[in-house]
């Protein structure tokens, strides 16, 4: 659909998981049995994550993505220390931690199948996105006014994330886009096509829906925090964040 601007209904949220195999280094070609190949516990731990997808629920819309970003030293040395990233994203806080347990898993399956050590930090993320259908209303009917009916659109999930989420678990927000570049998005064809659209189309609109919220005493404003109910406090929202900080040292026991 070809629209000036859209808002998705909701998107993921995300962990983020900071991840390091350590092996032993030995001479790669002459003597690779004294080694511990921290990349091929890597190598495992990433196909077990791989085999998992099957398990995810396609509601749950969970998406890994890990890559590796230091896979040893030298061509002629076995890897005594590899790194890895990725993320866990899921389009609910459960999902989200039922995934990262499956990760973690996996991790410490690669470690044990090689006898090398893991070590798996993971960091809060973001909260899954809800966006305010009332704030939504107000700002499509913005969009409209500048551009014509049926150049705005709601719907659908997207599985991309946002820090926007975090602060949607607490209070009304709304997170749109205007439609102005062309490409794939964070690829390298990526590029604004429509630079006054892109730049100054956000701006104008978002001070249109700031006037249209405070019109009146800020009654349409009012209305919505009125109506608006938290997934979360301030005070359980830390609580829960503060809790998924976690730094893990795996080592599995001799055969």
């Amino acid at each position: 659909m070809s629209t000036r601007s859209m808002l998705a209904q909701s998107s993921n949220g995300a962990l983020v998981k900071q991840i390091r195999f350590l092996g032993k280094a030995a001479h790669a070609g002459s003597l690779p049995q004294l080694g511990i190949n921290a990349l091929n516990a890597a190598m495992i731990a990433m196909n077990a994550i791989a085999a998992h997808r099957e398990t995810f629920w396609e509601k749950d819309t969970i998406r890994i993505h890990p890559i590796i970003t230091k896979g040893g030293d030298a061509v002629s040395v076995v890897p005594a220390e590899v790194r890895m990233e990725t993320f866990v994203r899921g389009g609910s806080l459960e999902a989200i931690l039922d995934a990262n347990r499956k990760v973690d898993r996996c991790l410490r399956a690669g470690a044990m199948a090689i006898g090398a050590e893991v070590e798996i930090h993971t960091i809060p993320g973001y909260l899954p996105q809800r966006n305010d259908q009332r704030m939504a209303r107000i700002f499509g009917e913005n969009i409209e006014a500048l551009f014509g009916p049926g150049e705005f659109h709601i719907g659908g999930h997207r599985t991309g994330s946002t820090d926007m989420g975090d602060l949607a678990h607490m209070m009304p927000v709304i997170h749109p886009y205007v439609v102005a570049a062309e490409g794939k998005a964070h690829g390298a064809d990526w590029r604004i096509n429509q630079p006054q659209h892109g730049y100054l189309t956000p701006a104008q609109v978002l001070a249109m829906t700031a006037i249209d919220l405070l019109h009146g005493d800020a009654a349409p404003a009012k209305e919505i925090l009125a109506k608006f109910e938290p997934a979360m406090t301030k005070e359980a929202y830390l609580a829960f964040q503060r809790g998924l900080f976690k730094k893990e040292r795996y080592a599995p026991a001799e055969a």
